[in-house]
This record gives structure tokens, sequence and C-alpha cells, in this order.
């Protein structure tokens, strides 16, 4: 058997096998199964948390799916991340033929196989969102953005010799550098404290062998970790939410209301050229953000009549009014759900789908609304200065 992607550790008189992968090489798959057969452990871990375990063994968990609690609960911006972050894996699965995240999927079947013991031993993925959204800044949040829009157009093919070459850990480290240049405080959560978390998960595993399988990137980071204690209720503390944001929110429509309406008391028609104004950005912006969604004409009618109002309360989106109302006049089925994994891989599926559709309205009119906020509320102001100075 190869040892090719092995590391081999002994810690406290347990052995530790960990096994780095790419997650869509069927060569990966074939050494899970292989190592796992010949060294029986007592247990096997795997790069994954309870959430990503069941979609990855459900497989008609979508079918389960409410597009209306999702939109309700605020989690469609998230959706859509995660759905657009999965794409490029999931072409290069389809590439080579193999569904993304094989290599776990053996992992679970041959550890049933011996008998061993299954640990989920990565941290919670919304956790791990979470921590990266609040670590990176605006203009982080903004690279990163792009960064996963880039990854849905992009066509990029990749050999499986290239896919063999990325689980060399000189090539991962290299490859981790650069990432760490352009994005400093996104490797802290998404790589660092995963290391911390994964390799205090594997060292408290049961037995006195365990077999490991992780995401090659992880690999030299865990073989260091493991050597120190970790707690895991620290790694898995939430960011505390900064106040400003909800300060900022509710100071800057109050600050609107307060400069059209004294505009009013001075000079009425001015007051009504600023209301125009608001209702004609961010109605307008909104409902074109509906309409480059491709969204349903009523849809886009209550992304224009929703965002001047919702703009002013921060508790509010236009964004959530329009999907509601798409997804009540092009309500998805459970065909959609079954064909989001296949749908995902292209931008024509993206927009196609009536499930993704529904997400991109909300995104969308919503980030439409977010401009029409910044254009309409800068003409306000420009009409109060104009007004007083006049």
């Amino acid at each position: 058997m190869s040892e090719e992607n092995i590391t081999r550790l002994q810690l406290n008189n347990k052995e530790y096998i960990l096994i780095g992968t790419a997650h869509v090489s069927k060569n990966s798959a074939e050494q899970v199964k292989a190592v796992i057969e010949a060294e029986k452990p007592d247990s096997v871990c795997i790069e994954l948390d309870d959430a990503r375990y069941q979609s990855i063994t459900e497989g008609n968990k979508w079918k389960n799916t409410d597009i209306f609690e999702i939109i309700k609960n605020k989690k469609a911006t998230l959706l859509l991340m995660n759905l657009a972050i999965s794409s490029f894996q999931k072409r290069m699965a389809k590439q080579f033929g193999i569904n993304p995240g094989q290599e776990m999927i053996q992992g679970v079947e041959s550890a049933k196989e011996i008998g061993a013991e299954l640990v989920l031993a990565d941290r919670d993925i919304q956790i791990t969102f979470s921590r990266i959204w609040g670590n990176i800044g605006l203009k982080g949040k903004a690279m990163l953005l792009m960064q996963v829009i880039g990854g849905i157009f992009s066509n990029d093919s990749i050999s499986e010799e290239d896919l063999e070459k990325m689980k060399q850990q000189d090539t991962i480290n290299a490859m981790l550098l650069e990432f760490t240049e352009y994005f400093p405080k996104l490797k802290t959560p998404l790589i660092d404290e995963r290391d911390q978390y994964l390799s205090q998960k594997i060292k408290d595993a049961p037995g006195e062998k365990v077999v490991a399988i992780l995401g090659a990137a992880h690999v030299p980071g865990i073989t260091k970790e493991i050597q120190h204690d970790h707690d895991l209720k620290r790694l898995s503390r939430r960011p505390a939410k900064s106040k400003a944001p909800k300060i900022i929110g509710w100071t800057i429509p109050i600050a609107i209301l307060a400069i059209i309406a004294y505009t009013f008391y001075m000079n009425p028609s001015a007051g009504l050229q600023q209301t125009i104004s608001w209702i004609a950005w961010n109605g307008s912006l909104s409902a074109i953000g509906a309409l480059l969604a491709l969204a349903h004409p009523l849809a886009i009618l209550t992304a224009f009549v929703a965002a001047p109002i919702t703009s002013l309360n921060p508790l509010l989106a236009a964004g959530w009014f329009a999907g509601f109302v798409q997804a009540y006049v092009k309500k998805p089925n459970v065909g959609d759900f079954e064909q989001l994994a296949d749908d995902v891989h292209t931008v024509k599926g993206f927009w196609d789908n009536k499930v993704t559709r529904i997400l991109l309205v909300v995104v969308l009119a919503n980030l439409g609304s977010s401009l029409g906020t910044v254009i309409g509320g800068l003409d306000v102001v420009r009409v109060f200065i104009h007004n007083l100075m006049g």
C-alpha cells in the first residue's frame, strides 16, 4: 500500500494515521478504503460536521426544504453563498464522474464495515462562516463575494494529475501562503482554528489507533496542533455581534426622515422633491436588482414598492418581500430541489432553477435597495443643503 499522502503520528500511546485527500479525487476515495481495511482502526474521523454529514448521506434532504422558511430566517444569502462555493467543486467532480466528498462517504462505509467508531471531527460550518464573516472587514467581505461570484462564472477544468499534485504538502503550503497574502484574516477561522478543532477531536477519538480523513490543506497544521490541547468551547463560540451596524442602521433612516420632515416644514416643494427622489432611487434600483434575477413581474413590482419603506426600517428588507412573492408565484417543486446539485454547475442553471432564482431575487433586490439608499440618501441631503443655502 502506497504511503503517499499518509502521515503517521505516535502520541500518548496512540497511533494516528492522517490521510490527506483532494475532495474530488477518485484516488483519494480508493486510498481511504485501502488504508481502513489494512489498518482496522478503532475510530475513523472524517472532516465533516453534522449538517454536512447529513447532506452527503441523505440524498433526498432538499425535498423537505421550505423556501419560505429560508427567506423568513434570513438565510437566503448564506444558502446562495453555500451553493456558489460548492459549484466549482461539483463541476470538477462531474468532470471526473464522481461525487464530491466521495472519500468521506467511503470513510463512513469502511468504518461501518470494520465496526470502527465514526467521529464527525469538523466544526459546525455555520460557526465557521460566522467567524469568517466577523473577522474579515468590509474590504474582505467584498473580495470574498467577488471570489465566490467568480467561481460560478469560471469554466476552468483541472486534470486528475493536477488534483494529485494538490495533495502534496509543499504545494498546499505554497497555496496557503498565497491565500494568506490576499485574505490574511480569513486564514485564521477557515484554516488555523479548524486545524485546532480537528486535531482535538482526532486526539479525543476513542481507541488506540485512529484514522483521520482530511483535506490535504489541514494535514500540516493538524500535525503541529495535535501536540497541544485546545479548548473546543472557545473555538465553537460565535463572535460577539457589534452594536455599530444596529446603531448605524437606525441612525441613517431617522436622519433621513428628520431631514425630509424639516425640509417639508421649510419648503414643501423641496420636501416633495426629496420624497420623490427617495422613492425613485430606492424603488427603481431594487426593482432592477429583481429584474436582473429574472424575477416575476409581480416580484419586481413588490421590490419597487417595498424598497423605499424597508430602507427606513433596518429590521426589514425589500428582497424578502420580493422573494416571498417570487416563491408564491413560482413555487419550486421537488424536481427543482433535486436538480439543485446539477444546476449550480452553470450560470444558466443558477438563473433557471426556481430555488436559486428565488435566492437571487432576494439578494439582488436587497443589493439594489442598499445602493438606492445610498444614492437616494445623498440626494435628500443635497436638496436639503441646496434649500438651506437658497
